[in-house]
């Protein structure tokens, strides 16, 4: 009885290209699915909210000036047309 039992290890197929592809792309989705996790649970600097801030004003002022003169230029610009006509 002893004798008919088989205890050796079954042939397991070597893993084919594709195979392996899937294996390690798994693995990479998960790395990259557990630092999107830990970015949204680590909190962000305070200091790098100030930065923002202030950068925001700086950029707005910046923003208005430019159109400021450009409506003026426009202005000028049909000013001077009309007084051609």
């Amino acid at each position: 009885m002893a004798a008919e039992l088989d205890f050796s290890p079954p042939e397991i197929p070597e893993p084919t290209f594709m195979e392996n592809i899937l294996h390690y792309g798994l693995f990479f989705g998960a790395i990259f699915q557990l630092i999107c996790v830990l970015a949204i649970i680590l909190p962000v600097p305070k200091t790098y909210k100030m930065d923002t801030e202030s950068f925001e004003t700086k950029s707005a002022e910046v923003v208005k000036k430019p159109k400021l003169t450009a409506i003026s230029v426009n202005k000028k610009l049909k000013k001077e047309t009309k007084k051609k006509r």
